[in-house]
């Protein structure tokens, strides 16, 4: 069964093909051919704008969880041949503090249906009962609805794919690289023996292979949704700059 022939989950893909086309249209006298994947940049830009003020929660939370770490620590050690006691006092901390060890997350969560949405879009030959066109717009000559594995595997890996597709993949991990060399936690920050979720240095080490995980799916997705990705990555660099100066991690 195909989840996007459920006629309401249809009608939204419908509706968002619509909106994407139509933003298309007035970006053609700007960028011509390449209008249809400015209008994924554009449409990227609004989305993480609108998380802007879950970005700041995000930042908090990170800065909340520095301030506890050394709470953490010492009931690591006081507890630590007692699981179910050492669970019930971190979360005892985390109340006390008014925070949660998994405040931030809300960014990932909600971008998730619109990755979701952009995929579907260059994935499918018909969307609603109709064609859909945006299959035939290219960025640089590559179709946004390529994939580098799709056509490594049918054999259409021509030169321009290679080099379109592999640009988008390489400033995707580059951007990671730069994200996991200057937002690395100060040092004393973060303990390998934290309680929390998400707190503790081996946690962190996984969500820095993560960043690097984003250039892997970019291999595997339409050459739109890499775009997509790669706005997303390098957008959360730069607002966690931002708020990690506003939001600083050694904070008293």
């Amino acid at each position: 069964m195909d989840l996007f022939a459920f006629p309401p989950i249809a009608a939204l893909l419908d509706a968002a093909y619509g909106a994407l086309m139509g933003l298309a249209g007035l970006l053609t006298p700007i960028a011509g051919a390449a209008a249809a994947a400015l209008a994924v940049v554009l449409v990227t830009l609004i989305v993480r704008a609108a998380l802007i003020p879950a970005g700041i929660a995000q930042a908090r939370a990170d800065q909340t969880r520095a301030r506890l770490a050394p709470k953490l620590r010492r009931l690591q050690e006081r507890w630590k041949r007692d699981p179910e006691r050492l669970q019930r006092e971190t979360m005892k901390l985390y109340a006390d503090e008014r925070a949660s060890p998994f405040a931030g997350c809300l960014p990932v969560l909600a971008q998730a249906p619109v990755v979701g949405v952009i995929y579907a879009l260059f994935l499918h030959t018909a969307i609603a009962g109709h064609a859909n066109a945006l299959l035939s717009e290219e960025l640089l000559g590559v179709p946004l609805g390529r994939s580098f594995v799709g056509a490594l595997s049918s054999g259409a890996l021509d030169p321009a794919t290679l080099v379109v597709i592999g640009a988008v993949v390489l400033m995707i991990a580059a951007v990671a690289e730069v994200t996991r060399r200057v937002l690395r936690p100060p040092a004393g920050a973060v303990s390998s023996t934290d309680a929390a979720p998400f707190a503790s240095a081996t946690a962190l080490r996984f969500v820095g292979v993560l960043q690097f995980a984003t250039a892997v799916v970019a291999l595997f997705v339409p050459l739109a949704a890499g775009l997509y990705l790669l706005v997303t990555v390098a957008w959360t660099l730069v607002q966690r700059v931002v708020l990690r100066r506003r939001y600083p991690l050694d904070a008293a």
